[in-house]
């Protein structure tokens, strides 16, 4: 019963359990303190730089890419101060409200905002800023940073944006920026390990020259400091230095200096652009010094590299890769084309040098030529009569060609031809470059498991069947030819500078080879008497009372060189002579002429591709002969006279058409 209990025999039953409790009291609060004693004294100053670190963002200072100058020293790409908007999301918490507010600053659709945070989010995490949009005028960077205050996560940053003063002029060249994907990542940060360190967010070359001289053109990256308050938000006070943090500059990259003149550039462009007959050209233009400097480079269509500085939109992207004519690409070099009767002067080279023919041998050129059960047609309804090398040449015979295929064999001239070039690679410092295609019967059989047939070094000897070649290539042997013999290595880069001027690289001519000298005993050369001739045909072929470019003279200045047609589809031989210009575009045969100046020895070469313009003559001729006059009027204005007639825009009569 409760009343016989007794008190102090209860308290000593339970007096074990408040010693338990005790215990416990104590080992817990002996727990709290050793560990509020290794914060305090041993973590603290470590734990104390966290905490600083917490309200200091550290901000990536993009270094400026090294300029690109022309060999005057004129900038051909530059870079420009601007102003972008960002969006944090992980600091955006209002994000619809934020919208809202900066699009009715940017006049932009809050939606499509929205859906680019939050895909953003999705894809790179939250921590990227999230670019909203380039190029802020004065007015919304001052309304923007007034937002700033209400609407976390919203920054205004200085950027630099990469310009291209030149616009779409030489564009596939000089390449352009973006932002490095996500494939590119991980593969930029292997190939230039120990130099930079790529971020998502990082801006590199993509194309062009951007891209190949990405390790001389990017600087490095500075960083700075600044006090966040809990939203992320840029705190009213100065770089926090005290905090231990030093900022680091940014290095701005080497500038290039070019072989390419402002001046001819602009002149080639412009006359790719020439508003005639047949209107701007489509193709591609290189022009070239005799020491394999290069002058010019031109695609047409072609694309403003700015769009890509600051972000070029869904449907300007989808309308340039849609393009039929493809303007991104560099059709220089990296696409190549059947040379039609440009391909002639290389197998007169070869026939001579193989005695098939002399200087003076005559042979008659009738309308066609039959071959086994074909015939095989000229341009001219009517032939061209007994003809030599140099008429052959001047008026673009297509059958003494044949002939000359037949007695020949593609093996031999495409010998002599890639002694001078063709069928292989430049070796200009640009990516993309294809070999073209010189081909012969051991090419035949392993590409195609066949035999090479009779008939086909009839077709191959005008520049047709499997025969291909890029412009750059043409310019490089062409200017071989009136060099008589060296072949040089086009090159794009004379100098590497640092900020200060100073000249860290230099690049000069090369020859690799000679082909009026044999390198070994046994291998092909040319004499110097067949250059002779081939030379002066092809001054026939721009002087002569009968050459196919007659009506494009520089006066004062003779130009020497080859007019080319190349059919892009077969026709029947009722089809054969119909009016080129009525056929549907994509029909129409490609233009080509590769010429050079003073006929005598070279000191420019110009190669031209105009392509569904219909005839060399009228659809490249000119443009070449523009270009050759800009430099002459630059270099030599002394050799020009007076013009007394202009030359006609329509050419009278048909321009050879190699079948």
């Amino acid at each position: 019963m409760s009343f016989l209990s007794n008190p102090e025999e209860e308290a000593k039953e339970y007096l074990p359990r408040y010693q338990l409790l005790y215990i416990a009291i104590g080992l817990v609060g002996l727990i709290f303190f050793a560990r509020l004693w290794y914060l305090q004294i041993v973590e603290g100053t470590e734990l104390r730089r966290y905490s600083e670190r917490n309200r200091v963002k550290e901000i990536k200072i993009p270094a400026p890419r090294g300029l690109i100058l022309d060999r005057d020293g004129r900038v051909l790409v530059d870079n420009l101060p601007g102003f972008e908007a960002t969006i944090s999301p992980q600091y955006a918490t209002r994000l619809e409200e934020t919208a809202e507010a900066v699009g009715a600053v940017l006049g932009l659709s809050p939606q499509s905002i929205v859906e680019n945070v939050r895909t953003s989010r999705r894809r790179n995490g939250p921590f990227r800023p999230v670019r909203i949009k380039d190029h802020l005028n004065l007015d919304e960077v001052h309304r923007l940073k007034m937002l700033r205050w209400d609407h976390p996560g919203l920054n205004v940053n200085e950027v630099i944006i990469r310009y291209y003063p030149l616009g779409p002029n030489g564009a596939q060249l000089f390449g352009y920026v973006n932002e490095i994907s996500r494939d590119q990542l991980q593969r930029y940060n292997e190939r230039y390990r120990g130099e930079f360190v790529f971020e998502q967010g990082d801006i590199i070359g993509q194309s062009g020259l951007e891209e190949v001289w990405e390790r001389t053109l990017r600087g490095r990256d500075g960083i700075s400091y600044v006090e966040v308050d809990s939203r992320g938000r840029e705190a009213a006070t100065e770089t926090p230095s005290f905090l231990g943090f030093k900022p680091r500059p940014a290095e701005p990259g080497d500038n290039l200096v070019l072989t390419i003149d402002r001046d001819i550039q602009e002149a080639a462009f412009i006359a790719m652009n020439r508003e005639d007959h047949i209107g701007p050209r489509r193709g591609a233009l290189v022009a070239m010094k005799a020491n394999g400097e290069v002058l010019a480079w031109v695609n047409t269509p072609s694309f403003d590299p700015n769009d890509f500085s600051t972000g070029i939109s869904p449907q300007l992207w989808s309308k340039l890769i849609n393009d039929p004519f493809r303007p991104l690409r560099n059709k220089v070099i990296q696409d190549h084309f059947a040379p039609g009767s440009t391909f002639k002067p290389f197998v007169a080279l070869a026939a001579l040098q193989e005695k098939a023919i002399t200087r003076q041998t005559v042979l008659p050129s009738p309308p066609f030529l039959r071959f086994g059960r074909r015939n095989y047609h000229d341009h001219s309804p009517t032939g061209h009569g007994n003809v030599t090398v140099l008429e052959a040449m001047e008026r673009s015979s297509n059958v003494f060609f044949y002939k000359m295929g037949i007695a020949l064999g593609m093996d031999v001239i495409a010998q002599y031809s890639r002694l001078l070039g063709l069928g292989q690679r430049t070796g200009v410092r640009m990516n993309n470059e294809v070999p073209g295609l010189i081909p012969d019967s051991e090419w035949k059989l392993q590409a195609v498991g066949e035999p090479w047939q009779p008939g086909e070094n009839l077709s191959n000897a005008i520049g047709q069947g499997f025969v291909l070649t890029t412009p750059l290539q043409m310019a490089v042997a062409y200017n071989a030819i009136g060099l008589k013999g060296p072949v040089y290595r086009p090159y794009l880069v004379r100098q590497v500078l640092d900020q200060d001027n100073d000249v860290l690289n230099e690049f000069f001519p090369e020859v690799l080879r000679d082909a009026s000298r044999p390198e070994n005993e046994g291998d092909p050369y040319i004499e110097l008497e067949h250059f002779e001739t081939v030379k002066e045909s092809m001054r026939l072929v721009a002087n002569g009372e009968r050459g196919t470019a007659r009506w494009w003279k520089i006066p004062g200045v003779e130009m020497a060189g080859k007019t080319g047609t190349t059919q892009i589809v077969g026709f029947s031989a009722d089809q054969i002579r119909g009016r080129c210009d009525e056929r549907p575009l994509h029909l129409r045969h490609h233009g080509w002429y590769v010429g050079y100046a003073p006929a005598e020895r070279p000191e420019i070469t110009v190669a031209v591709l105009a392509m569904h313009s219909c005839a060399g003559s009228s659809g490249a001729a000119p443009i070449v002969r523009d270009v050759i006059k800009a430099y002459m009027e630059k270099y030599h204005p002394e050799k020009l006279r007076p013009q007394r007639i202009a030359a006609p825009e329509i050419q009278p009569r048909p321009e050879e058409v190699s079948e």
